[in-house]
């Protein structure tokens, strides 16, 4: 089905974008795989073609607007050209919403122009060894020490968590308060107490550093409290919908990607004589994937323009971050079963696809908590 959701501002975007993957990034990806992270100098590179930013005023050295279609568009094409360890998508879309919507100009200008360079690279840490999806569960506490806050506790499994200059940390400030009691505070690289743990190794992403982090008596100053101090669950709250809706992104742009992969394959595989594709079985099994994408495609676009709008609601969030990843994982299992063999082979980039959608479902909250979100708002 066509799409209508861009215009030519987010054409000649995707142009560019697509021109920075495919020379700062494609030729170097492989490498970065082994070595588990992605240079720094990628990420000023980024900020110079206008990769990050996105949503920072122009002032302040970022793209002077808010339109989401731009952010989804450097999403689709990091997708298209398999760039699994890139965090720009964590930058632009999860971590600019707080730091445009929740600081003082004092913050934005010590923080926004180097953040839209690329020269502060940013992380958050919600996820604990024992709380993942239930962020009221999050034992790190912050405690109010004349003009600091000491920080003592744990995080894991987080994005950027080697590269990070800014992590901002979901923390409880009251203990008694339940809800009411967790604050976001901004943790800076160098900060005494603050260390990072191991990178990870991970199933798929292997690109994308991915670390632990340690808070020991960190002081940190009572001005980077992000927002206001108590309301950090609220913010949260906020702010997810368009983080859900940036993984919803990545998996319909996945899911297209390997499914024209499969598609090619298909034509030219043969068995019995003749390419695969022209057996029943392999051509319903495309003909389910190309109807269940393109319908996946039509919400999440739908998605955007409501979020554009202020329209988008965390329960139509969550249907679209669930569906999607569960469809992307369905997809890159039924490409890699028509691959054969093949497809268990890392040399086809079908079983790259495969490892690095699996995680689609967890992050972002998992797809039994997307479901417990739109259960809850049925009246039931």
């Amino acid at each position: 089905m066509q799409r209508e959701l861009f215009e030519t501002d987010h054409d000649l975007y995707r142009e560019s974008v697509a021109a920075f993957l495919k020379r700062e990034v494609v030729p170097h990806h492989d490498a970065w795989e082994k070595e588990g992270i992605v240079p720094r100098e990628v990420w000023a590179r980024a900020g110079e073609a206008g990769l990050l930013g996105l949503g920072v005023p122009e002032d302040l050295g970022g793209s002077g607007t808010d339109d989401f279609r731009f952010n989804a568009v450097v999403g689709e094409e990091i997708c298209r050209v398999r760039a699994s360890g890139l965090g720009f998508t964590l930058q632009n879309d999860v971590i600019a919403p707080y730091l445009v919507g929740l600081t003082t100009e004092e913050q934005k200008r010590r923080w926004l122009p180097r953040f839209a360079s690329g020269e502060l690279i940013t992380a958050i840490a919600m996820t604990e060894p024992g709380a993942g999806s239930d962020l009221q569960g999050i034992r790190t506490t912050a405690v109010r020490d004349g003009g600091d806050y000491v920080l003592n506790g744990q995080k894991t499994f987080i994005t950027n968590g080697i590269n990070a200059d800014l992590v901002i940390v979901v923390a409880r400030t009251d203990p008694d308060a339940g809800a009411r009691g967790i604050s976001l505070i901004a943790v800076e690289r160098g900060t005494p107490g603050f260390e990072r743990g191991r990178n990870l190794d991970k199933i798929g992403l292997k690109a994308q550093d991915t670390a632990e982090l340690f808070f020991s008596d960190a002081r940190v100053p009572a001005e980077n409290v992000l927002g206001e101090p108590g309301q950090g669950f609220v913010h949260l709250m906020t702010n997810l919908p368009q983080e859900r809706l940036s993984i919803a992104v990545a998996a319909v742009a996945g899911a297209e990607y390997m499914f024209a992969e499969t598609v090619a394959y298909c034509r030219d595989r043969t068995a019995f004589g003749r390419p695969i594709g022209r057996f029943q079985n392999t051509r319903f099994a495309l003909a389910e994937m190309a109807t269940e994408i393109d319908i996946a495609r039509t919400y999440v676009d739908r998605a955007i323009v409501l979020l554009n709008r202020g329209d988008l609601s965390v329960e139509d969030a969550a249907k679209a971050k669930w569906w999607t990843t569960e469809l992307c994982n369905r997809v890159m299992d039924r490409c890699l079963q028509l691959h054969g063999g093949y497809g268990y082979m890392m040399e086809y980039p079908v079983a790259k696809a495969w490892q690095d959608a699996r995680i689609q479902s967890i992050f972002g909250g998992t797809t039994e908590i997307m479901k417990e979100i739109v259960g809850r708002s049925l009246g039931l």
